[in-house]
């Protein structure tokens, strides 16, 4: 008897992962990369209706700039976005090295880049060597940036 709701449970088990819809893993990827390619033309573009449409609005999201402190929030983020494109000009992002994970069912993401961040502020241009970690969600509009980690290269 025991082996017999053994084998129904994995039975169960089995239909119940044949029924879920194949994720096209790849696909996922390339959507990913699109998103991450997205928000530097936002930041370059000063755009902030788009960097909107890109970034999650979750009050609990987290994320850590390049300086200063926790970004808490779409609220803080946005403003502090909002205050890079008052403060710099002539941004340029070269985006190098992206690497993207997509985890297994297709709706969350992490992924590693590096940036070659150029701006201008005054008459002082800005080159940074910066490391960025992203995590992403597929949701109902597509894949969002839930969370980012920035940092200056050191060296």
């Amino acid at each position: 008897m025991k082996a017999q709701s053994i084998l129904v449970a994995l039975s169960c088990a089995w239909v119940a992962a044949a029924c879920q819809p194949a994720v096209d893993m790849e696909r996922a990827e390339v959507e990913v990369r699109a998103a991450l390619d997205r928000y530097v033309e936002c930041v370059e573009q000063e755009d902030m209706e788009g960097y909107a449409e890109i970034v999650a609005h979750d009050a609990a999201m987290m994320n850590f700039g390049a300086f200063g402190g926790p970004i808490v929030g779409w609220d803080g983020l946005r403003e502090v976005i909002e205050g890079q494109y008052a403060a710099l000009d002539s941004v340029q992002i070269e985006q190098s090295q992206v690497a993207v994970n997509v985890m297994p069912g297709g709706s969350d993401a992490w992924a590693t880049s590096l940036w070659q961040f150029t701006a201008k502020a005054g008459e002082s241009t800005l080159e940074l060597p910066v490391r960025c970690t992203w995590q992403l969600q597929k949701r109902a509009g597509g894949w969002v940036i839930t969370h980012f980690h920035k940092s200056l290269a050191a060296g």
